[in-house]
């Protein structure tokens, strides 16, 4: 992957950093994206010695119109050109009844997940359109919960069916500009320096569920991300085999 550039939004942190570092180990050009200067300084500096010349951390506000644009352009003038788009980025909220969610963590979750996917890909599908070689690739952070929802979830299952929606217009749209855009639903990862959570199930009850290392994640990103742009996964599901998903509820 010598000479190709990706971006990675969220990658000061969890899936978004593993993800970036396991592309940096492939040889892409990284460019970091996210809101902490510092996280992503960590991000660049858990590389090993010899790919850190090829993270470029790049801090934006991705649910800024200006602020993506700004980004995709900086990418252009350094690189000339964008080969994938990992849309990652996403904030979250805690489980709140539906009658609960106030307008503001509402504007915050759909913001940072559909806005965000929404700003970054109309930037990218821009560049990729009129570059030469013509063509991308989109990748889009998805969730089971676009599918099969957790209770007390509103907000969040909302913008992962957004994003959903988005990956198969996106996937339309780019047939004639040989853009690919596919779309990976992540179940439980292990969490990284803190204890797993209790996990809300249907009947109102909390359990905790088996998880997955971060690196089966990793690796079907940098799967897609090598595929040529005549081949494209379009949807797939990555979970524990054991988590509840098949029949939830």
């Amino acid at each position: 992957m010598d000479g190709r550039t990706v971006v990675v939004t969220g990658a000061g942190s969890g899936i978004g950093r593993a993800c970036a570092l396991g592309l940096l180990d492939d040889g892409w050009t990284v460019v970091l994206v996210g809101r902490r200067v510092e996280a992503l300084a960590e991000t660049v500096a858990e590389a090993p010695a010899g790919s850190r010349e090829r993270a470029v951390p790049f801090p934006a506000d991705i649910t800024d119109p200006a602020a993506v644009d700004a980004l995709f352009g900086h990418v252009v003038d350094l690189f000339g050109r964008v080969d994938v788009l990992f849309n990652n980025a996403a904030d979250t909220m805690p489980y709140t009844p539906t009658e609960d969610v106030s307008p503001e963590d509402w504007h915050r979750v759909m913001d940072s997940i559909a806005t965000g996917t929404f700003l970054c890909s109309r930037a990218a599908f821009r560049v990729m359109k009129r570059q030469t070689p013509r063509g991308g690739r989109i990748i889009n952070n998805g969730a089971p919960s676009a599918e099969v929802p957790r209770p007390d979830s509103l907000a969040f299952t909302a913008a992962k069916h957004a994003v959903a929606g988005m990956t198969r217009s996106l996937s339309l749209d780019g047939r004639r500009y040989d853009i690919s855009c596919g779309q990976i639903d992540i179940g439980n990862v292990t969490p990284q320096d803190r204890p797993q959570p209790m996990v809300l199930q249907a009947d109102g009850s909390r359990r905790v569920e088996p998880t997955m290392d971060v690196r089966h994640v990793v690796d079907m990103v940098r799967a897609m991300a090598a595929l040529p742009l005549g081949v494209n996964i379009q949807s797939v599901l990555v979970m524990p085999s054991s988590m509840p998903y098949v029949g939830r509820g």
